[in-house]
């Protein structure tokens, strides 16, 4: 079998010969480092979501401000906090604790760092265009 000069010898294949035995485990290569904005960015979507399927808004078509959020980041661990609006009436403690397990759980689900606390801050609660009474005289 002829062989151009330059080529491969026909048993090592077109690419150049594997190093994967010279390389130090991957444990050992480095570390994956997320930005804290980046943290902060999948939390703030993750409350969003979690927002909206544990607390029913109003359905006036007014839209609620967007949930912000902040991160944290410590040696592989997060604290995040949160602030968003909340319906009103509505069970606060029970739904603020739903939306901090929800985004605790989404966050060190997409990032892989533990999430060691999760504040909520209610900006303001939301209330029904057509619920609004005036003053009762």
């Amino acid at each position: 079998m002829k062989t151009r000069p330059g080529s491969p010898p026909p048993d090592e294949g077109p690419g150049p010969p594997a190093r994967a035995a010279g390389l130090p485990p991957p444990a050992e290569r480095g570390a994956t480092v997320i930005p804290d904005r980046v943290v902060a960015r999948i939390a703030a979507q993750a409350a969003r979501t979690a927002q909206s399927r544990r607390a029913a808004l109003p359905a006036d078509g007014s839209e609620p401000a967007a949930p912000g959020a902040s991160a944290a980041t410590r040696t592989g661990s997060v604290r995040l906090h949160l602030t968003m609006d909340l319906p009103y009436p509505t069970d606060i403690p029970q739904v603020c604790e739903r939306i901090q397990h929800d985004v605790a759980e989404r966050v060190a689900e997409l990032t892989g760092l533990e999430v060691g606390e999760v504040t909520l801050t209610v900006r303001r609660l939301v209330t029904a265009a057509g619920a609004s009474r005036g003053r009762v005289r």
